[in-house]
């Protein structure tokens, strides 16, 4: 709480719909903000990027002053944290270093660039599905089947898990949420070990019938004889079914809906499809998938004119630094796809922990925003739906006539 009483509160009416001014009095009011629930929220731009390449942990075992919103899993052993504490998400050096060196042997370059002619087929036959029927949620019809049908057949697997893996990963990424309803926490754990024990299945099959994808080659990963154990091997797939559609989910629709909103942006996209890739950067920066990103303190850090106490959890908000007008000017709440320094938005982190997918996810927008806005100049928005979620967020029903 602040000298004058403000206290952020994402719970607040209509905070899932447009939370941006209240981010913007995030900033002015309490940039580095000590919250009564038991947490500290940062928001500049400069303290966000600092944060995010700062030497703090991602390990929960370090918190020593638990939120009293965070999931009781926090209190349990680490089978029943999210997947199990094992994924790179929650690993620090040297643990995250070796997780991350392993799948990145499978996860290069050049296999994510030799993904662009099944992404563009995924994204038209998408977009056929739309202009046949005229009416379509975006969603439902591109925004979700394009990342996930990529990740997927990356992972090589097969099609028949495919529903039942949508509505686990669905209910995990709540973990990413300040819970409070204890049904809720167990609802999450329960999703997080049936998960684990499909993708465990799934390893085995895989060690089994081997093919030409991502699972194989991470089952087969090694370094200076070094290999993934069985449950750090299914935390790292969890990790990146959840990381490689939920979050593309939010940007793809997120970034489709702002093009509508903006149509004078979608025109100059249509007219000069060079600017593609600008475009992406900037829509990462206006609307956010990810709003918030965690770190836990290991000593004192001094940050924004505070010290936060060792053993804190910091929220990193993304989504207020991306529009922070002290960096990006007077017209950070606008779209403007030519921004000369969209790439500099915080949106896949910095340092040992920026997005492995980072690559994937550019690729997969690229192609979804250019072909979109080429086929369907006249498109509208007929019904907006968000998901509810404060850090996960996006639309969850995005319905348009063409």
């Amino acid at each position: 709480m602040t000298s004058d009483g403000f206290v952020f509160d994402p719970f607040v009416a209509g905070f899932a719909a447009d939370p941006y001014p209240h981010y913007a009095r995030l900033r002015s009011t309490a940039p580095t903000h000590e919250h009564p629930l038991g947490f500290w929220i940062v928001s500049r731009y400069e303290d966000v990027a600092g944060l995010q390449r700062s030497a703090q942990s991602v390990d929960e075992q370090y918190l020593t002053r638990l939120p009293s919103w965070k999931s009781d899993s926090s209190k349990l052993g680490k089978e029943n944290r999210m997947m199990r504490g094992l994924s790179m998400l929650d690993r620090d050096p040297p643990d995250h270093t070796r997780l991350r060196r392993l799948v990145a042997k499978a996860f290069t370059t050049r296999a994510i660039e030799a993904l662009q002619p099944r992404a563009e087929a995924l994204v038209d036959a998408a977009l056929d599905r739309i202009a046949e029927a005229g009416t379509a949620d975006v969603v439902a019809e591109l925004a979700f089947p394009v990342p996930f049908g990529i990740i997927s057949e990356m992972l090589g697997v097969p099609v028949v898990e495919h529903t039942r893996l949508r509505e686990l990963t669905a209910i995990l990424v709540l973990a990413l949420e300040p819970l409070s309803d204890p049904d809720l926490q167990a609802k999450v754990r329960s999703a997080n070990e049936e998960l684990f024990a499909m993708v465990g299945e799934l390893v085995r099959w895989k060690r089994a019938t081997p093919g030409d994808d991502l699972l194989t080659r991470l089952i087969t990963a090694e370094h200076e004889g070094d290999v993934l154990s069985e449950d750090e091997l299914v935390a790292q797939v969890m990790l990146l079914y959840i990381a490689g559609h939920e979050t593309t989910v939010n940007h793809l629709a997120g970034g489709i809906l702002a093009l509508l909103r903006h149509p004078d942006q979608a025109r100059r996209l249509r007219e000069d499809p060079g600017l593609a890739d600008n475009a992406v950067a900037e829509l990462l920066r206006y609307d956010t998938p990810v709003q918030l990103m965690r770190r836990i303190t290991v000593g004192p850090l001094p940050i924004g004119g505070a010290e936060i106490p060792p053993g804190s959890l910091v929220l990193a908000c993304v989504a207020a630094a991306n529009r922070d007008p002290e960096f990006w000017g007077a017209d950070a709440d606008e779209l403007r796809l030519d921004r000369p320094n969209a790439q500099q938005n915080l949106s896949f982190g910095a340092g040992i922990h920026r997005c492995l997918g980072a690559a994937l996810v550019r690729l997969e927008a690229r192609v979804a925003f250019s072909h979109f806005v080429a086929r369907f100049p006249d498109a509208v928005v007929e019904e907006l739906r968000w998901n509810g979620r404060i850090n996960v967020r996006g639309p969850a029903e995005l319905s348009i006539s063409v």
